[in-house]
């Protein structure tokens, strides 16, 4: 647990009850977490609060998750932060519409938030540098 200590994540959906849930099992680990109700604030939290990780919803007001995703990664401050992108189940993203973005998992809602947990861990400890399989280009 205490590599997680101060480590800050934002989360991001348009869903108050998702971010409460989210948020929740995040701090009980440890977590520092951050929030926005919608994809234009996450990116203005995002470039001014320096998040480890941004976990957000794919379907959103003013700028959807794949917009936000590409927009952080266009911004020198956030252009190395990982995201997870949650999306509706059966909602499919095709992987070359992010591949050029830094979303490291995708995950469909309704989800476990002891998932949420496992892969914000997972993709913490793999470091910045990691890539998501078949990230380069043919």
């Amino acid at each position: 647990m205490g590599e997680s200590m101060g480590t800050r994540i934002l989360v991001c959906d348009d869903e108050p009850h998702i971010v409460h849930v989210v948020a929740a099992k995040l701090r009980n680990a440890g977590f520092e977490v951050i929030t926005a109700e919608n994809g234009e604030e996450a990116l203005e939290r995002a470039t001014c609060e320096s998040p480890a990780l941004v976990i957000t919803d794919f379907q959103m007001p003013y700028l959807t998750g794949l917009e936000l995703a590409e927009r952080l990664k266009a911004e020198p401050a956030t252009c190395g932060v990982p995201l997870i992108l949650l999306t509706a189940r059966g909602f499919s993203i095709d992987e070359s519409d992010w591949k050029n973005t830094n979303i490291r998992a995708v995950m469909c809602k309704p989800f476990s938030p002891r998932e949420i947990l496992s892969k914000v861990q997972e993709l913490l400890a793999c470091g910045p540098a990691s890539q998501p399989v078949n990230a380069g280009r043919a």
